[in-house]
């Protein structure tokens, strides 16, 4: 443990997110009174008095830069962000795992992409047993990932390319071998007995109640040292923090400041409504459907009394006071799958002062998963847009925890059309996209055909009802030689076949790639006041195409999506104002046989169009 680490968990004054609380206007007041009353007793000269009042007050008005800042649109809104996982990414130095550096020499692909900020799922030191999300040293870079000077590298270089750098960070728990807890399991007394949650047995010798993990089957492993339980909504070596102690909270935000000081714009805030449980303990409500893959008769529950708790929304407004306080333009950004909307608001802060974007995951969910269906997409986004009441959201279609959405959707003929609708959808709507790594070349799941072959840990529990989440962590497939260019080692999982034919390579090099289409699409999405800023309204209601309007001030723009394996007819609304026809900015087919759209327009299989107009 470094000094600076051990003055922070001291508790030491001012690593307390409270001290940020105070107002400008009531210090200047105090300075302000303090600076007369030495006046006074020094018997100095009005004028002197006059010149001290007037610098205060003169202090006590805004900064212009702050001003300018509130101004200025937040970065986050118009941006688009790009997941990576770093150990599939890229290799640097040939051990078979991607790697920071890695990262660093692929920022011009990503630049020339056009994406604006990368996420990076964690690269903290980790046991690695949920692949870095059980983390042992929060402010560190595992050295199979690299070390602090290659994160300032790579935030230095990414900076230079106007790309921002937002990371992971997993408030909910830590790993095993993290200091806190082997310190919090040491004895019933040790000052950090209380980071973590523990509980007595039953009378009996149960387990506290009945609440199972995420990864099965329960949720509190036996400390046969000092008899007690301890709780954990992961895995067993992922023990819970207990943020109902002051004391880790000031910690972990402590954590925000020492990366924020490092050069990152923001963080991912992973698993974030997992962070209270009911004090009491009670039994959560157990539904009658079995986990998919049991053996042992496990069923699933309603996550009643250890999910979405009111607290956490009062921690996630002291974080965002807390991150603004250290940097006003860092995001945050947190991971909740909630069942309802209503739900998901919550994280925006009572006076939209909590969260900046609380992850929309509604499109990875059911209903619009697993199905390209037009009614669905369209029904999913007006309950969203009904929600928000014109908050700004995100929408994302893969991520490292679910399957690609490139087979999800694809029929196994027209998966490229496909990919470049559901992508079309996806940066066209009102909100900022995230994009995983790969997705822009059409990678597939690629899943493990034998239970030898899987890495993810909840995989080898349940299979083959749930093979894990290796298939869409496979890595980046760059190019048609040997493991796609990803590394000249062993790599950790096996490239897919299909980056023989599909891979960034082959892709620059086809004018109708999907990657190239995401390229040109991007540059739309970003020189569109529409798509940027506009407003959103659905039109029409055709089972087959589900088609909106984009409109801000000097432009309107009509998203007309084709989902089905049939030629389909769409008229546009006639514009309010400017030209009475619509220049088709891009479309999935080709552009130069119909420039421009007065009448009906006739929408090949699985065509995107989109059409824009000036307004006056």
């Amino acid at each position: 443990m470094t000094s600076y680490q051990s003055s922070l968990e001291s508790g030491a004054e001012g690593s307390s997110p409270q001290r940020h609380r105070g107002t400008a206007s009531s210090s200047v007041l105090d300075e302000l009174c303090l600076c007369v009353s030495v006046v006074k007793s020094l018997s100095l000269k009005a004028l002197a008095t006059t010149t001290i009042v007037t610098a205060l007050l003169f202090s006590a008005q805004p900064d212009a830069s702050a001003q300018a800042r509130a101004n200025k649109p937040q970065w986050w809104k118009h941006a688009v962000f790009y997941e990576i996982y770093p150990r599939s990414f890229k290799d640097s130095n040939g051990d078979g795992v991607g790697d920071l550096n890695g990262i660093t020499s692929e920022l011009d692909y990503l630049a020339k992409l056009g994406v604006d900020a990368v996420w990076i799922t964690p690269f903290y030191p980790s046991p690695q047993v949920d692949f870095g999300y059980d983390v042992s040293d929060y402010e560190n870079v595992d050295p199979q990932f690299g070390t602090l000077a290659d994160f300032d590298r790579l935030v230095k270089e990414a900076h230079t390319r106007h790309i921002r750098v937002v990371i992971d960070f997993v408030l909910n728990h830590t790993s095993d071998q993290h200091p806190f807890f082997k310190e919090s399991r040491a004895s019933k007394t040790n000052p950090k007995r209380d980071w973590y949650v523990w509980r007595d047995p039953k009378p009996d010798g149960a387990r506290p109640n009945n609440w199972s993990s995420s990864f099965g089957p329960v949720a509190w492993t036996l400390d046969e040292k000092t008899g007690q339980f301890y709780y954990h909504y992961f895995y067993p070596q992922q023990p819970e923090l207990n943020w109902r102690n002051p004391a880790v909270e000031r910690r972990m935000f402590e954590t925000v400041r020492f990366w924020l000081r490092r050069g990152a714009d923001g963080f991912r805030l992973d698993a974030v409504n997992y962070l209270f449980e009911d004090p009491s303990l009670r039994d959560n409500p157990v539904l009658p459907e079995l986990r998919p893959g049991t053996t042992t008769g496990e069923h699933l529950q309603e996550k009643k009394y250890n999910r979405d708790l009111p607290e956490v929304q009062d921690v996630m407004v002291r974080l965002r006071a807390f991150n603004d306080s250290v940097n006003p333009e860092s995001v945050l950004i947190g991971e909740a799958y909630v069942p309802k909307w209503e739900e998901l608001m919550r994280y925006y802060g009572p006076s939209d002062n909590g969260v900046h974007l609380p992850f929309n995951f509604f499109l990875i969910m059911e209903p619009a998963r697993s199905k390209l269906d037009a009614n669905v997409f369209r029904s999913v986004i007006a309950a969203s847009e009904n929600a928000l009441k014109g908050r700004w959201t995100t929408y994302v279609l893969s991520n490292h925890d679910n399957p690609r959405h490139y087979d999800r959707y694809g029929d196994g003929r027209n998966n490229d059309a496909i990919a470049k609708l559901t992508a079309t959808m996806l940066l066209t709507l009102r909100g900022s996209p995230f994009l995983y790594y790969g997705e822009e070349i059409g990678m597939v799941t690629t899943e493990p055909k034998t239970i030898d072959e899987v890495r993810d840990p909840v995989g080898r529990r349940y299979w083959p009802a749930n093979k894990g989440r290796d298939g869409e962590r496979t890595p980046m497939q760059w190019d048609a030689t040997a493991n796609a260019g990803f590394t000249r080692g062993t790599p950790w999982l096996p490239v897919p076949p299909s980056a023989r034919e599909r891979n960034v390579a082959a892709e620059a090099r086809d004018p109708n790639s999907v990657l190239n289409f995401y390229r040109q699409l991007i540059a739309l999405r970003r020189r569109s006041p529409a798509l940027l800023d506009g407003d959103y309204a659905s039109i029409g209601t055709d089972p087959h195409v589900y088609a909106y309007r984009r409109r801000a001030r000097g432009q309107t723009v009509i998203v007309v999506l084709n989902m089905s394996a049939e030629r389909r007819a769409f008229m546009p609304p006639r514009p309010a104002s400017g030209p009475q026809a619509y220049a088709i900015a891009l479309a999935t087919q080709d552009v130069r046989m119909r420039p421009f759209v007065a009448g009906e327009l006739s929408l090949a299989p699985f065509e995107a169009v989109v059409l824009e107009t000036r307004n006056r």
